[in-house]
């Protein structure tokens, strides 16, 4: 007999573990462990995964499996393996971990039809099968069970005779054309044509088109290239000679694109120093962490681009992942244009359609490289070569729902198994990753020049104070003012950067650029307009909004924020004859609109690009030489430690869209806070004096790469419940882990309320801390039971990107 281990689709902890299932004696040969089955469980049938395929069990009464949902694993081996140590190193349940492997089209409702594959006739099918593919169609699998067929079609499978098919059930019907196969062989089609009377001329013109062809071919084209009807491709099929099929046609989210194909460029000295070691490791096959530090410019792509094709010339893969849309359209043509079919692309701009054929694409091994956001690090390849990771520093590669991995350490995770080296690259590495990098744990890799030695673009710092003070209340400095002129007059176009993360408002005198901070944490309080007050979102100190600046007396203290729609209207009344693109959430949310925006400002439409964090990476438009960015302070003054870092960051990166080609760039940075050394580091686009100082404050207030982060978030309708849980878990806490941990708590989380539910929180900082683990599972399993009876609800999230 044969018994199967399966997850199953239940998230809580009480089945967050392997059930097992008597395998019906029809389905013992298939059953295989990474497919999807359907079991009994309590009342109801679920969707579950197979771990393991075994012979004995302890369980006294099975259960039996219902039926399979694959006919061939959805998960390979590799990745089940992964699944356990997802869940292991984020707390998530098992469940989880194996569906975020997985495109939604699997998750979503669907019907499952199997056919026959491509170039396969219906002779090379067992007689029993023929009944079913004899007209060409699909089979239902539900007809299938019926039938009871289904090892049948998987023994066909397996020699890659036939296949599944999903067909999603979303609005969009599936791309299908008709096509006509022979179902028989060329010397049966010959014999065929001798025993045709003299008047059917046409018919043995079609067996003879067959004969030379003996492939699938499109009725529309059949019918057109030959000159004949319908009736006469009708009766051929009524003598079993051939058959129509209805095919379904790959989305190709770029089937409108020309990708121009391009070769390798040859090598700058400092690239060819980069990527030695490099590909020493993919020849070696050797495990190692590269971290690629070069300059905005200075030709990463490049480099990753060369590695990836040493890869593909050893029979290997590679995944290459980049920040969420913003890289995708130019990051696209670059690797299309350089490797042309062999790559998949997943990111969220794809119908839910078109992610399944890019996935599916990828199991069945017809492309080599994946270029994607954050979830195409689980692309089923099974012999990677090389994973890459461009703009490591990017926060969206940590996902913030359950399970919560960090992109980075599922990609080492992998490239250990594999025995293959992992790129991070970026121009502002985070601070965790140099830290490693200078400790010897990574490799570091640098660019410190532009291509072709391009001077970086000049920056300038723009004392908003001052602007005030000189009378001026606009949103533009008159320097940024002339500058646009400027550019307008030579036809040069210029990007305007409104920087809008984060939800809050911080209180600053606008005199003088004095922020409201918290005594205790050197961070900024958020202004709540509720109790118009200030609270601190690390240790909960709270304070009145002060009616004059506590620094000058000025009167001029008051809370901020600007959007990019009053922008525009600005830009309207004081440089009308200027043609503006305005990027943001509100002008990208339809499909390809924000690579349509983008086209349209590269051929030159508008002078112009004005938008929100979206713009400030991948950029590369020769005419580009202005750069103005409006609010460099909006980043700076949120409660949150890695606000300096963001800061620099986003004004390096933005900066480096300037002046990347022939044309000189220029970049002026308006801010109230101009001491700053973020915002004079960026100015000097000075990585390593920034890292130093940034550390140093990193030290001193116990903040990664110092130390770890852990925090755990209470939530419940009722104030005091949350307030006391937290209580609870703190003194818990406190009680299992070493004194060497900085516990705080309980406080309020940044955002105290959503949805009608409190929010509180402990944050722990540590070094190591053997029993954190356990702790914090202990934590989970004895809440999780409480939170079906009175919905409290408490998540733990292990080194945390965003502490609100």
């Amino acid at each position: 007999m044969k018994i199967a281990s399966v997850i199953v689709d239940v998230p809580a902890k009480q089945t967050d573990k392997a059930f097992d299932y008597l395998v019906p004696k029809q389905w013992e040969d298939m059953i295989q462990p990474g497919m999807r089955v359907i079991v009994p469980f309590g009342p109801r049938k679920i969707q579950g995964f197979v771990i393991e395929v075994k012979s004995t069990t302890e369980v006294k009464k099975l259960r039996e499996l219902v039926e399979p949902m694959d006919l061939e694993p959805v998960l390979n081996d590799e990745l089940i393996k992964l699944g356990d140590w997802l869940a292991e190193n984020t707390l998530s349940f098992k469940i989880f971990a194996f569906q975020v492997m997985l495109p939604a089209a699997l998750k979503a409702k669907y019907e499952k039809k199997v056919k026959m594959a491509e170039g396969v006739y219906l002779s090379d099918l067992p007689l029993n099968l023929h009944p079913y593919f004899k007209n060409g169609g699909m089979l239902d699998w539900d007809d299938a069970i019926k039938n009871g067929i289904v090892p049948h079609l998987q023994r066909e499978a397996a020699k890659g005779l036939l296949e599944v098919v999903y067909l999603v059930k979303e609005r969009v019907k599936k791309k299908q054309m008709k096509y006509i196969i022979p179902l028989v062989s060329k010397e049966d089609l010959l014999v065929e044509i001798q025993r045709l009377p003299a008047n059917a001329q046409k018919q043995k013109q079609v067996l003879e088109y067959f004969i030379n062809h003996p492939h699938e071919v499109e009725m529309r084209k059949l019918i057109a290239e030959l000159n004949v009807s319908l009736s006469t491709i009708k009766a051929l099929s009524n003598k079993n000679l051939l058959a129509e099929t209805v095919k379904e046609i790959y989305r190709d989210p770029f089937k409108d694109h020309h990708f121009e194909r391009r070769g390798p460029l040859p090598l700058t000295k400092a690239q060819e120093k980069a990527i030695t070691p490099i590909l020493h490791a993919i020849q070696n096959r050797e495990h190692e962490v590269f971290l690629l530090y070069g300059v905005t410019g200075s030709g990463k792509t490049e480099i990753y681009l060369q590695s990836i094709q040493e890869v593909i010339n050893n029979g290997k893969e590679a995944i290459v992942l980049v920040p969420e849309i913003s890289l995708t359209p130019q990051m696209v043509n670059r690797f299309k244009g350089r490797f042309g079919e062999m790559v998949a692309v997943l990111h969220s701009g794809l119908s839910a359609g078109e992610k399944y054929d890019e996935w599916r694409k990828i199991q069945r091994k017809e492309v080599k490289v994946v270029v994607g956001a954050r979830s195409a690090i689980f692309a089923p390849f099974e012999n990677i070569g090389i994973i890459i990771i461009d703009e490591e520093h990017e926060t969206s590669y940590k996902q913030e729902e359950m399970p919560r991995y960090h992109a980075r350490d599922v990609a080492i995770k992998r490239a250990q198994t594999y025995n293959c080296p992992v790129v991070l690259g970026s121009a502002t590495p985070s601070l965790e990753s140099f830290a490693r990098a200078k400790k010897k744990v990574y490799q570091l890799l640098s660019l410190p020049v532009r291509m072709n030695n391009k001077a970086l673009p000049t920056v300038e710092i723009v004392d908003m104070r001052e602007e005030l003070r000189a009378g001026n209340r606009s949103m533009f400095s008159r320097k940024l003012f002339e500058l646009l002129k400027d550019r307008l007059e030579k036809k040069q176009q210029s990007v305007l950067f409104l920087n809008k993360r984060g939800h809050s408002s911080f209180v600053m005198c606008r005199d003088c650029g004095y922020v409201v901070n918290c005594p205790k944490c050197d961070i900024s309080l958020t202004y709540h307009r509720a109790g118009v007050q200030m609270k601190c979102h690390y240790c909960g100190y709270e304070s009145v909004v002060p009616r004059a600046c506590p620094e000058c007396n000025s009167e001029y203290i008051r809370f901020f924020g600007t959007g990019t729609q009053k922008v525009e209207e600005e830009l309207g009344k004081i440089l009308p004859e200027a043609k503006v693109i305005r990027m943001d959430v509100d002008t990208t949310s339809r499909k390809g609109s924000h690579e349509r925006l983008l086209k349209e400002f590269q051929d030159g439409k508008a002078d112009i690009l004005l938008g929100t964090q979206m713009i400030a990476k991948g950029l590369d438009f020769p005419n580009i030489t202005l750069v103005g960015v409006l609010s460099a302070d909006t980043m700076l003054h949120l409660p949150d430690f890695r606000s300096s870092e963001k800061t620099f960051q986003l004004l390096t990166q933005v900066s480096g869209r300037a002046g990347r080609h022939q044309l000189p760039g220029e970049v002026i940075i308006q801010t109230y806070t101009p001491e700053h050394y973020s915002i004079q580091l960026a100015g000097r686009q000075d990585y390593t004096q920034f890292f130093q100082q940034e550390m140093m404050v990193r030290r001193a207030h116990h903040y990664p790469p110092y130390y770890f982060l852990t925090l755990i978030t209470v939530s419940h309708e009722q104030l005091l419940t949350a307030v006391s849980t937290t209580e609870k878990i703190v003194k818990y806490v406190r009680s299992k882990l070493s004194s060497e941990a900085v516990i705080l708590g309980p406080s309020v989380s940044p955002i105290a309320k959503i949805n009608n539910r409190y929010r509180y929180q402990c944050l722990i900082k540590y070094k190591r801390e053997p029993n954190l683990t356990k702790t914090l599972k202990m934590i989970l399993d004895q809440y999780q039971k409480e939170a079906s009876k009175d919905g409290l609800l408490v998540s733990v999230d292990v080194n945390p990107f965003i502490l609100m």
